[in-house]
């Protein structure tokens, strides 16, 4: 199997640590701090990673929060290829409050690319070795709205897959071009898109059979967070319901999610497998603090139980 290929456009250092009690004004004393490599792709990249699979996790980074960066990615032993860029790689921050057990996320936009720079991505997804590619995360500043378009196009030229994970315009773009093997919305940015409410799974599964009816994208994944995961395919739709875990971050829940279901479908597992997979790394990766990523033996473990929660029409 050739190595998975990721593609993150806006990625970050994820600074994570933990507070007794968040208040405005004061100092806050925290504990326990960590620092991540994030952001879509990265994360897709480190979990297929840790899944056993073989991914490069192509990335732009600058300054010397992207020296920082490039060193964390290092010292995870995570195969990549790194654009420079002029700015600096963007810092995010994650803090937990013991208090409450609530989450306060603070994300920056970033830095801003120029056209030499973003170009540089897909003169490198043409060198590299893959048949999968996973387009994850939002744009920096810089970049063209039709980014994934160009990207669509790249793919469907090189007789590969699109995995695409994105909202807003961009989305909007690819899916009318279409080309895309895999789409992974949450429910509400699914909603969004079709333009009305879809309050439950039976509302979710005509919108879905739709869009993939048109022939712009072949499975679609909708995350639902806690109440579980829907994936609609031109022949079938599964409803996996979320397996009852102690929650203690949900960032990086739905990277997860795409990495497990990406390594599941490029090693030949079926849609419904492959989606199985993917719900257990997303679920396994809930269960870790702050925005460490899911454990192999958390997700052998869940997949073995998932079986009993799945609803098949």
């Amino acid at each position: 199997m050739k190595p998975i290929v990721t593609l993150t456009l806006n990625p970050s250092i994820d600074d994570t640590a933990e507070a007794e009690v968040v208040k405005h004004t004061h100092k806050i004393r925290i504990t326990n701090e960590q620092h991540d490599p994030g952001g879509g792709g990265i994360n897709v990249t480190r979990v297929i990673q840790e899944l056993g699979g073989s991914s490069i996790a192509l990335y732009m980074s600058g300054g010397t929060t992207g020296q920082m960066f490039d060193e964390l990615l290092a010292a995870r032993n995570i195969p990549r290829r790194r654009i420079p860029i002029a700015q600096s790689t963007r810092v995010a921050h994650l803090v937990y409050e013991r208090s409450t057990g609530l989450e306060y996320r603070f994300i920056p936009e970033g830095p801003e690319v120029s056209e030499i720079e973003w170009k540089r991505c897909l003169y490198a997804l043409k060198d590299l070795e893959w048949d999968w590619c996973v387009g994850s995360g939002s744009l920096p500043r810089g970049m063209p709205e039709n980014f994934y378009v160009q990207l669509a196009d790249l793919v469907l030229e090189r007789g590969g897959n699109l995995v695409l994970d994105t909202s807003g315009k961009p989305l909007d773009l690819a899916l009318e071009r279409g080309g895309i093997t895999l789409f992974k919305p949450s429910e509400g940015e699914f909603a969004k898109l079709v333009g009305r409410p879809l309050p439950t799974v039976d509302d979710m599964v005509p919108a879905a059979k739709e869009l993939i009816g048109s022939g712009r994208v072949k499975m679609i994944a909708i995350t639902m967070g806690g109440d579980g995961a829907l994936l609609v395919t031109a022949d079938n739709h599964l409803f996996l319901k979320a397996p009852d875990v102690e929650v203690k971050s949900a960032s990086g829940a739905g990277d997860s999610f795409v990495g497990g279901m990406v390594y599941g479908l490029a090693s030949g597992l079926i849609p419904e497998d492959a989606f199985r997979l993917g719900v257990a790394s997303g679920t396994a990766s809930v269960m870790m603090p702050g925005t460490q990523l899911c454990q192999k033996a958390d997700v052998d473990r869940i997949l073995e139980e998932i079986g009993a929660h799945q609803h098949n029409w």
